[in-house]
């Protein structure tokens, strides 16, 4: 049970803001100074128009008019000054959340949603920062001006002020009452939003699948499901907000009756004279505002509160692939490749928290309750070898080569790369040395030229044309108006497939790594297309060492070595004519898929 408002985690982020904090919160209190001669003015006001004297009618306006001008002067800086700082914190917190969401490993991101991510990073962090400019720029000046007009009050007539107190308590307790249900409900409410907006997410980017599959009327009674348990808990929130106003403000009602009753008894006792009730009135006025914005800033304060449980939950996930203390960068190497006795197993399921969202990534240390994937993993792989990997579905192929760039650590064994431990070294290091074919081409929004050059935030352009030339993509990007600038679409959808995969190829050209791997890069290709790829992938994969996972018979052929991989261990071990001369898995997997 949370014991501690996160809110006080934010304080880290106010720090660097001290000064611009500080000099709003003087303009604050200049601003504040006024409210209580404000009500005097109201009072004096009163008593010249009551003696019909115009001239001192005419200084007292004047005067109100030099008090106001500094007054807005002051506001003005007040507002501008938190405005400047509550941007900046939650600048600072969103690349804060998001710089730490890039050093999370692969595991987190294969079970969180990128919906609920994406509110995260956005809404929530928006409401933080309007919590902390509401907390400087409406709360403390209200707390000021409460304070500030309620000294005024007392000093015009106590007895009167104590009584006007009495309802005070009874306000408190029903404001910290509605306060604690606002922040329930609105945990609520913002988990939903966050699943409406994964549901989104999922949906857009499976939008062709869904056409394909006419599941339109399947997913609009999914959403409008999401939808309505969204209306459901923010209805519960809203309910909340609009009977907190309602029992506040009669309670504000009753307080200002017996206000008038009392002013009377104290007028007749000749304690106050018409003058100071008036000016006492006019102060009862300036509070109503400060109150009524004190009462909705607590409730804001409380919603907001969801939003910070939820930033600081994200920040204290921790990576379970992470550097050591006084990791050393890894030299340039020659690709030899050891992996020694691996154990690797992925948990069952992640660790949920009680309203069902992911605490930490579904990849424990441990590997407690896990399926087994790899299982005392031996291979020794030496410089410029070409090393296939066949075998079923959930093999261990696509584990093996994500543990070489350490996207996973395993439970048990060590790999090395030219007899270096791989978790003794810096990960950039350790990943600026392999090189990633995928299946499926990633690109994003940008020109050709810089998701060849991706990752890289200085590069030549000759040198990626170089690299797009040893890709087979050069004739097709000089063909665009706008050759190597060309913008690129979303997940590059206005390329094909095998441009999009030699765009690929091209950016491991530019890396120059030492270490290759291949994943089913041709699986998804046309004749054609593969033809091109291929040929650039044998430009690739020329003096490196490179690990292939593909079910295209002209790559595998080519291995040095073959490796059959079944449940996790290596079964068969040769090149393609020893395999099929042995006559045993490989030889049925060969005749099974390669012979169709």
């Amino acid at each position: 049970m949370k014991t501690r408002s996160t809110y006080w985690q934010i304080l880290p982020y106010l720090r660097p803001q001290k000064q611009t904090i500080g000099k709003a919160l003087a303009c604050t209190v200049v601003f504040t100074i006024f409210w209580p001669i404000i009500a005097w003015l109201v009072g004096e006001t009163a008593k010249f128009i009551g003696k019909g004297d115009l001239q001192g009618f005419a200084q007292i306006a004047a005067l109100s008019a030099v008090i106001f001008l500094v007054r807005g002067t002051a506001q003005y800086g007040q507002d501008t000054l938190m405005a400047k700082a509550a941007l900046t914190i939650a600048l600072e917190i969103r690349k804060k959340v998001y710089s730490h969401l890039q050093k999370l490993d692969i595991g987190y991101f294969e079970t969180a949603k990128t919906g609920d991510l994406s509110y995260r990073l956005t809404e929530d962090i928006d409401r933080i920062g309007e919590v902390v400019n509401k907390f400087f720029h409406q709360f403390i000046p209200c707390v000021l001006q409460l304070i500030a007009v309620m000294g005024y009050m007392i000093y015009l007539n106590w007895q009167l002020t104590l009584g006007a107190l009495i309802i005070a308590p009874l306000m408190a307790i029903l404001i910290g009452w509605f306060g604690e249900r606002l922040l329930s409900y609105s945990r609520q409410s913002q988990n939903r939003i966050s699943d409406l907006s994964a549901l989104l997410t999922e949906v857009f980017s499976g939008i062709r699948l869904i056409k394909a599959f006419v599941a339109e009327d399947y997913e609009i009674a999914r959403f409008a499901e999401e939808a309505e348990q969204n209306r459901r808990a923010k209805y519960l929130s809203e309910r909340v907000k609009a009977l907190q106003f309602v029992v506040v403000g009669f309670l504000e009602a009753m307080s200002v009756i017996l206000l008038f009753f009392l002013g009377g008894w104290q007028i007749a006792q000749g304690n106050l004279t018409g003058t100071q009730f008036i000016s006492y009135i006019a102060g009862v006025a300036l509070l109503i505002d400060p109150i009524a914005i004190t009462t909705a800033n607590y409730g804001d304060f409380k919603q907001g509160e969801a939003s910070s449980d939820r930033i600081f939950e994200l920040l204290a996930i921790e990576s379970t692939v992470v550097e050591k203390p006084g990791a050393i960068e890894l030299p340039h190497v020659t690709g030899k490749v050891e992996y020694r006795n691996i154990n690797f197993a992925y948990p069952s399921q992640p660790l949920l928290d009680k309203e069902g969202k992911q605490l930490q990534p579904p990849l424990d240390k441990g590997g407690q309750g896990g399926v087994p994937i790899l299982q005392s993993m031996s291979l020794l792989v030496l410089p410029g070898e070409m090393i296939a990997l066949v075998g079923a579905s959930g093999a261990g192929k696509t584990t093996l080569v994500n543990l070489l760039p350490r996207f996973y650590d395993p439970q048990a064994g060590q790999i090395f790369i030219d007899g270096i431990d791989i978790q003794d070294v810096t990960l950039n290091t350790l990943r600026r040395q392999i090189g990633i074919v995928p299946q499926e081409t990633i690109l994003f929004s940008g020109t050709i030229a810089q998701n060849i050059a991706f990752g890289q935030s200085y590069y030549e352009l000759k040198d990626v044309q170089k690299a797009a030339e040893i890709a087979n993509a050069h004739q097709f990007i000089s063909e665009f108006p706008d050759g190597y600038q060309t913008w690129v679409g979303e997940r590059g959808v206005n390329l094909s497939g095998g441009q999009k995969q030699r765009i690929a190829i091209a950016r491991a050209v530019l890396l120059a790594p030492r270490i290759l791997i291949l994943d089913e890069a041709t699986s998804a290709l046309d004749s054609e297309s593969e033809a091109l790829v291929q040929e650039a992938l044998e430009r690739l994969m020329r003096d490196r060492t490179v690990f292939i996972i593909a079910h295209r018979l002209a790559t595998v052929r080519k291995a040095d070595r073959i490796l059959v991989l079944e449940k996790g261990r290596v079964m068969e071990s040769g090149t393609h004519e020893e395999l099929l001369e042995k006559g045993d898995r490989y030889a049925r997997y060969y005749a099974q898929q390669f012979s169709q």
